[in-house]
């Protein structure tokens, strides 16, 4: 296993920080959609909705590119986790109030074009959601993988999880 966890960690690194870098790329030259977005959700204030809107996709591209480069690889994966859980937590409430609305994701957000809940739609979002979280979770526990600027998993890394996991708990 020790063999191949390091190119898992980079498969992960890739499948996380690529979706990342797409969705964010998609909506980095349309301001107004992505805003529309989140203001989809109806979860936030129109101006806070509107300028999580406006940063998602610059925030998006540059995890992505900590993640696929390979630089505070243990940390930007832990951002990534926390930011897809925030997913699945918005897609699923839009699901449960039956928001007619597309997830945004990948900038074709907002209502959707026949005024539907497409349960099959919400269904698929949630679980490549899951998916992104396993490959972030893999990473936070598995940081150290092949083309990365984080070679190795640094002194104060060990010695916390050495010193933790003696005390019967293990923090990441």
């Amino acid at each position: 296993m020790k063999k191949i966890q390091p190119w898992l960690t980079l498969i992960a690194r890739l499948i996380l920080g690529g979706t990342l870098l797409a969705a964010g790329w998609l909506k980095l030259f349309n301001s107004y959609e992505a805003k529309a977005s989140v203001r989809a959700y109806d979860l936030l204030p129109v101006p806070l909705a509107n300028f999580l809107g406006a940063i998602l996709p610059s925030f998006e591209i540059a995890l992505s590119l900590f993640l696929i480069i390979g630089i505070w690889t243990k940390r930007m994966a832990i951002i990534g986790t926390i930011l897809m859980g925030v997913f699945v937590i918005a897609i699923s409430q839009a699901w449960a109030r039956g928001l007619p609305i597309n997830c945004g994701c990948f900038g074709n957000g907002g209502l959707t074009a026949d005024g539907k809940v497409h349960h099959w739609t919400y269904f698929s979002e949630i679980l490549r959601d899951l998916g992104l979280i396993l490959c972030g979770i893999y990473i936070s526990r598995n940081p150290v993988g092949k083309f990365a600027f984080d070679k190795e998993e640094s002194e104060k890394d060990r010695k916390s999880t050495r010193l933790n996991s003696s005390h019967g708990y293990i923090s990441y």
